[in-house]
């Protein structure tokens, strides 16, 4: 069975970034798709897009930290198409700073987004997706600091770290249903999650301040486009893949964190 051709796709944040380059990716296989943003105008932008090419889609603005406004997308989505397959859990913020300098602002904006956004997609789309009964996939977008804690991104860490956690949970409770569950954890992405974090934190826009350096230091892995992105999800989702990664790099990381972990048995027990 395709999993994309005449399937109907949910995806959160999807008026740009990851969230557009996925939207893109399923029309162009066919999918029918329900986009989901806060940015309404961006929201309306990828709309006419996608519609002028030929995709049918419905847009719904949508704030994923009120579940109320989650179930509400749901409604949208089966009272216009009458069923949902795949459902992309993918709005999120990047919050960067030291964790003793962390705002409670910026604790409670970036889980809202980032973690209880995934939760309500899960609490809502799921239940509906096991009483339809024909299959379906979920995917959460999740980051390499899901997987690894970094430097400067403690509270975007703690927020990733658990929707990973969630995703492996919740992969094995569906898959004897039918239901395959990815957790999407991608490195440095060329979007423009920046400037749309820092307008839902409050904060000024992003701007290099004086004394950055003219030749900043290179991007382990190297920064890739949205549209590599999608191109890895849709052979993910296909694939059933659990994780779906997206830079080479990554490898050699998660090997060095499991040999760190692994040594610990040898030295304690």
């Amino acid at each position: 069975m395709d999993e994309f051709r005449d399937r109907v796709a949910v995806i959160t944040g999807g008026a740009s970034g990851i969230g557009r380059a996925m939207a893109r990716a399923f029309a162009a296989r066919g999918a029918q798709l329900v986009l989901a943003d806060i940015d309404e105008p961006a929201l309306a932008a990828t709309e006419k897009e996608l519609t002028e090419g030929g995709a049918s889609v419905l847009a719904v603005p949508t704030d994923v930290r009120d579940r109320e406004s989650v179930a509400a997308l749901a409604d949208e989505a089966w009272r216009h198409f009458g069923r949902v397959h795949l459902v992309c859990n993918n709005a999120g913020i990047a919050t960067l700073g030291p964790l003793a300098a962390a705002s409670p602002t910026s604790w409670e904006v970036t889980t809202a987004i980032n973690y209880w956004g995934v939760v309500y997609g899960v609490q809502v789309f799921v239940p509906r997706l096991l009483e339809q009964a024909e299959g379906g996939h979920v995917l959460n977008t999740a980051s390499m600091a899901g997987l690894v804690g970094m430097h400067g991104l403690g509270v975007y860490c703690a927020t990733k770290f658990a929707v990973v956690g969630l995703s492996e949970a919740l992969q094995r409770e569906l898959e004897p249903h039918g239901i395959g569950v990815s957790v999407l954890c991608p490195m440095v992405v060329a979007t423009e999650i920046g400037r749309n974090s820092r307008r839902l934190l409050g904060e000024p826009a992003f701007g290099a301040p004086p004394s950055a350096p003219a030749q900043p230091d290179p991007v382990p892995g190297g920064i890739i486009s949205a549209e590599e992105v999608a191109t890895r999800v849709v052979r993910g989702i296909e694939r059933k893949a659990l994780y779906i990664f997206t830079h080479p790099a990554q490898r050699e990381i998660l090997r060095h964190r499991a040999a760190r972990q692994d040594a610990v048995f040898d030295e304690d027990f």
